[in-house]
């Protein structure tokens, strides 16, 4: 008898084991998800540029006229007073080499300048002379008017002669002067290049800083010739700071003056507080770093406070506020999904999903702003995948 029951039960706890290993085989498991919640607080849309930081005003020390520059003895971040520091000196430009047939022709002139200068003064002799014969013929002519042996015609004659080889004197002097400077620019001509500068003595023009502040760059370092107009340096105050952003045309046009402004990655643990001033009215294209070309506008921010750590040329990025809502509810954007034309999300009720279409209004890169669809501390599911619907047994990822 015992033997009977003690198989009947043997056999009861198999069936058991069957059954239970079928309920467990065949039971519903429950998928492992990700959650957050939807919170309630401050949003704001942000466009974030690289930009530039620039001296707001800078001067460029130019020269004025062709010549020699002495080698530039300021350095960047030199501070310069205007009016009183030296920023170059001019010195004039040496001739240029003269090769062997130019100097032949330039010697040939020399010579007939040389030549035109002799023939000149040989002139100026003939015509001293020929005053001297017509001075001669005046007193003797003088002399025989006296006693009437000649009329007052001839009298006249001779000393209208005596005017016109006077005349003639004065211009052979003129020429000899016009041929001695002919033979001088000859002589000019024929000079070389000086084997040493000049020294300073010798310089035509000083070249001062134009106002207070300090040397941004120097353009040209060492002594060479200059054209007129060719930069020598850079002169600006480091403490009148301003930031370029080149933005999108269409983020341009959501971007006004008074536009509150982080700058962000500029070398400091904090942000930069700064305000756009303006914005430019006329864009400019620029080619991506994909090669796309793209319509681009400058955007010009001050910051709020003077930051002596920047300088000029300086990259910095700029997070632009377009949009803030002091309290709306918000969503994280990986918990979003398209049904449709529609904004849905994964709402976890008592360990089951539930699709629930939500209304979206703004986003930004980290959360969307809801407008009708969820409350405050629901819970949804990020980053829902394909193995999940509506009415999945879930169960919450830990860590």
């Amino acid at each position: 008898m015992n033997r009977v029951w003690l198989k009947r039960i043997g056999i009861g706890i198999a069936v058991l084991a069957v059954i239970g290993g079928f309920y467990y085989a065949l039971r519903e498991t429950p998928t492992l998800i990700d959650v957050a919640s939807v919170t309630e607080g401050p949003m704001q849309i942000n466009i974030r540029e690289e930009g530039t930081t620039r001296v707001r005003d800078v001067y460029t020390v130019s020269a004025p006229i062709a010549g020699q520059i002495s080698r530039t003895v300021l350095e960047e971040g030199d501070r310069v007073e205007a009016g009183r520091t030296i920023v170059a000196s001019i010195h004039p430009l040496d001739p240029p080499l003269i090769d062997r047939r130019t100097q032949a022709e330039l010697q040939a002139a020399r010579d007939a300048a040389s030549a035109a200068v002799a023939l000149a003064e040989i002139d100026l002799q003939r015509a001293e002379a020929a005053l001297g014969l017509a001075n001669t013929e005046l007193d003797r002519a003088l002399r025989l008017y006296e006693p009437r042996v000649i009329p007052q015609s001839a009298l006249q004659r001779v000393q209208n002669e005596v005017e016109l080889q006077r005349a003639q004197v004065d211009a052979a002097r003129a020429t000899i002067g016009v041929r001695q400077a002919e033979l001088a620019s000859a002589e000019a001509r024929l000079k070389q290049p000086a084997t040493v500068g000049p020294d300073g003595e010798d310089c035509c023009v000083n070249l001062y800083a134009p106002v207070d502040g300090v040397v941004l760059s120097v353009l040209a370092k060492s002594a060479q010739a200059v054209s007129p107009g060719a930069g020598i340096a850079e002169i600006g105050d480091p403490n009148r700071i301003e930031i370029v952003v080149d933005l999108l045309s269409a983020d341009a046009t959501r971007v006004k003056p008074g536009t509150r402004t982080m700058i962000v990655d500029w070398g400091g643990d904090q942000g930069l507080p700064a305000t756009v001033r303006r914005v430019d009215p006329a864009g400019f294209t620029k080619v991506s770093a994909l090669g796309i070309e793209e319509q681009r506008v400058n955007a010009i921010i001050d910051l709020e406070e003077s930051n002596r750590q920047l300088g000029h040329s300086f990259r910095v990025a700029a997070e632009l506020t377009i949009w803030e809502c002091e309290r709306c509810v918000q969503v994280p954007i990986g918990a979003l999904f398209r049904n449709g034309s529609k904004w849905n999300v994964f709402r976890v009720d008592d360990n089951r999903l539930r699709r629930t279409e939500v209304s979206i209004g703004r986003m930004n890169n980290e959360v969307a702003q809801v407008l009708d669809g969820l409350s405050p501390g629901d819970t949804i599911v990020m980053h829902p995948s394909d193995t999940v619907d509506d009415g999945t047994l879930v169960e919450v990822r830990t860590q």
